[in-house]
């Protein structure tokens, strides 16, 4: 029996891996084995020896025969990609510390404090050095943009015009993405043009 017939007998294809040939002797000696087919025991038994001889030639042969390693893969060609602008991602920021919760908490008392009193410029110089302490801090932002509101809505009450212009902008750029005070500095900037 020569080897392509070994392989046919045990139903694999020429080059099977050492285990491929152990698993299919297995399973094909439990199907003809003539304890199992006493139907047709002689047929079976015939086959069973059949398979058993293939699977004998196969294990002496094999270690000889070369490896027959499959070819690899084709490389993956980079597939074009469309442009997508970049999306928003949320950086995490770091929870603040006790002692700049202390200082935050503080410095919101102090602000509302000094615009009730209408101190503008000193409520200005307040948020924007909390501003520059705490960067990341949405309230802080608002606070700031807040500030500068009032103080372009004081300024306009008193008819410094170009200067209250330049608050509430600053007032926009600030906090850009706080409808309600878009809402205000555009009521602001429709009083401001009723009285130039």
């Amino acid at each position: 029996m020569n080897l392509v017939q070994c392989y046919r007998v045990l139903g694999l294809e020429f080059g099977a891996e050492l285990e491929q040939i152990k698993g299919s002797y297995r399973r094909l000696a439990r199907r003809y084995h003539p304890d199992v087919n006493p139907d047709n025991q002689t047929e079976a038994q015939a086959k069973f020896i059949e398979i058993t001889e293939a699977y004998q030639h196969l294990l002496k042969v094999r270690p000889s025969l070369p490896r027959i390693v499959p070819p690899p893969p084709p490389p993956v060609r980079p597939q074009t990609k469309i442009y997508q602008p970049p999306k928003k991602v949320k950086v995490p920021r770091p929870p603040l510390s006790e002692r700049e919760r202390s200082l935050k908490f503080e410095s919101y008392q102090l602000l509302q404090d000094l615009l009730k009193k209408r101190r503008f410029a000193r409520a200005i110089a307040v948020v924007e050095g909390l501003a520059i302490r705490l960067p990341q801090d949405l309230e802080v932002r608002q606070w700031q943009a807040i500030a500068y509101q009032c103080w372009g809505r004081h300024l306009i009450d008193r008819r410094q015009f170009d200067k209250a212009r330049l608050y509430l902008k600053k007032a926009l750029r600030t906090d850009p993405h706080n409808r309600s005070l878009w809402a205000e500095i555009e009521k602001e900037f429709r009083r401001l043009e009723k009285m130039v």
